[in-house]
């Protein structure tokens, strides 16, 4: 493959040059698009409901909530294939698919037809918003050299953070003002600029292929991680992990892995390098990682839906309120990250996590209907202060001690503990609230209701009071005002456990976090580099 210019390499010091803010603009733009759009998409199945119905009845909400499990689906059964890809066809090219991609994806889910066909489109979105994520961890830590890792790598989880804040305002924003169509058109302009900006920033690469398609391996691990993470994600659907629609695909799920796990020694370049948990950092990050992501995503993702049930805000107010989160990521980030180009990350991310576990106490002691939102909202900021001095941390010291040679596929293996964390712990913690809304007594008369099995607890009411249907169904079975309070507290007192649960595991996560490295580790990133190789090149 030819170039049409040499790449320069960027020269390894210890400053952040306008070069590297480029490329870091890059990165951002790319993982902008593919976070935003799952929490934006969410915020619109209840209209792809109606607005996709082709005779008239609103669609069943588990036909539409297919349009997020095929994006992440696809999502995780392309991230595997990111590390050989970026070897055969190179850094920038592949990037520059992966957005052209996503954008064409965009555009086709604006004019879906019917619901079946917003569905394939999604699975095409997925396919490109999968492999932005690891590819922009590989440019990122690439480019920035051992001793600028830290800093760069907080500038990438602005978006990582923001993404499930800022989605919900604007999904909220462009449904109100315009359609749901704009929920994907809005990505058209972002991808055309992040396309332009690539092909100008991104130095030419000349791949030279060193390594064969993991066949067996492909077969084996990208189904395997499809299956896990639909069993998984049927949980909260299905309501018990019990039901043969999750147990079936987990399990298929797991044994396809586990025979991955066993296949992946043999080839001297499998799909997914399992050999690289040789590396100490790498391991206790991912272990940190998984416990921490499943811990953190699935309770944060409850506090709009507190909002919403117990306060009755709107979408676009909820996601106002949980901004508090993001600002006080916003003010540590960029610290954690001039610090562990300094130090340690087992010197820095201890502190982030009792920021973390003091602000999810408060949050699980303030679910009462009357707490103030300005409680809820300093907890949150105190809970985002410990993550904006987490989170990259821990993927900058998992990468930081790999060859330049294996950074893509440790991205990759971040990424997929990443996706399976998340939505394990979404899963779990969505089950918890949804049993505990369950229990309690039965309002009387609501056992009749058509489609209602078992009838409807006072908090099962109470959560959808503040719509006109729900108030419509208050009024129809003349519920007193005494037992709707009460179930206004059943239901805070729900949100109260599931917030438990997410602090019993961060307690748990206390673990790997005391093993991360305390004292500076050696980096190898330049050890199978030459002079002329450039630091963003995978091979």
């Amino acid at each position: 493959m030819t170039t049409d210019q040499p790449a320069v390499a960027v020269p390894d010091d210890d400053k952040i040059t306008p070069d590297l803010l480029k490329i870091a603009g890059v990165v951002v733009l790319g993982a902008i698009m593919s976070i935003l759009d799952v929490t934006v998409v969410n915020v619109a199945l209840p209209t792809f409901q109606t607005e996709l119905s082709s005779n008239g009845e609103p669609l069943a909400y588990s036909t539409v909530a297919w349009t997020a499990t095929a994006y992440m689906l696809a999502l995780a059964a392309v991230i595997p294939l990111t590390g050989w890809a970026a070897d055969r066809f190179g850094t920038k090219r592949l990037y520059m698919t992966a957005i052209a991609l996503f954008t064409i994806g965009s555009l086709l889910c604006a004019t879906a037809w019917n619901i079946e066909a917003l569905i394939g489109f999604r699975v095409l979105q997925g396919l490109g918003g999968g492999m932005l994520m690891p590819l922009g961890m590989t440019i990122m830590t690439k480019a920035a050299g051992p001793h600028r890792m830290g800093r760069l790598m907080a500038i990438l989880g602005v978006p990582m953070l923001l993404g499930p804040i800022l989605g919900p305002i604007l999904g909220g924003v462009l449904i109100d003002a315009a359609s749901w169509h704009w929920v994907f058109l809005i990505n058209l302009p972002i991808g055309i600029i992040g396309l332009l900006y690539a092909q100008r920033v991104l130095p030419k690469d000349a791949p030279e292929p060193t390594e064969k398609l993991d066949v067996v391996g492909m077969i084996l691990l990208s189904p395997g991680l499809a299956l896990l993470l639909y069993g998984v994600s049927s949980i909260p659907e299905e309501g018990t992990v019990l039901a043969a629609k999750v147990l079936l695909s987990a399990i298929a799920g797991v044994l396809l892995i586990a025979a991955f796990a066993f296949w992946s020694f043999k080839p001297e370049h499998p799909l997914l390098d399992l050999r690289l948990f040789r590396d100490r950092n790498l391991t206790v990050s991912i272990i940190t990682m998984f416990f921490f992501a499943a811990a953190f995503f699935g309770a944060l993702l409850l506090v709009p839906t507190y909002f919403q049930q117990v306060d009755g805000y709107s979408v676009k107010k909820a996601g106002l309120l949980i901004a508090a989160q993001g600002i006080g990521a916003m003010l540590t980030m960029p610290i954690a990250g001039a610090l562990t180009d300094k130090m340690p990350v087992g010197r820095i991310v201890p502190f982030g996590f009792i920021g973390i576990l003091i602000g999810m106490f408060g949050l699980a002691n303030s679910t009462d209907p009357g707490t103030a939102d300005q409680t809820i909202m300093a907890w949150l900021f105190v809970t985002g202060l410990g993550m904006g001095a987490t989170m990259m941390p821990l993927f900058t010291s998992a990468l930081k001690t790999l060859k330049a040679s294996d950074v893509a596929r440790g991205s990759t293996l971040l990424n997929v503990t990443q996706q399976v964390a998340s939505a394990t712990g979404i899963a779990t913690i969505s089950v918890v609230l949804t049993n505990a809304m369950k229990s309690g007594s039965v309002i009387a008369g609501s056992d009749q209701l058509p489609g209602v099995e078992g009838g409807l607890t006072p908090a099962q009411l109470a959560a959808g009071s503040h719509t006109a249907q729900g108030q419509g169904l208050v009024d129809a079975l003349g519920v007193p005002a005494d037992v709707l309070r009460q179930g206004f507290q059943d239901l805070a007192d729900a949100f109260q456990s599931s917030y438990w649960i997410a602090f019993a595991v961060l307690v748990v996560t206390l673990v790997p976090v005391a093993m991360l490295p305390r004292k500076r580790e050696k980096s190898h990133l330049l050890d199978d580099q030459d002079g002329a190789t450039p630091p963003i090149m995978m091979h």
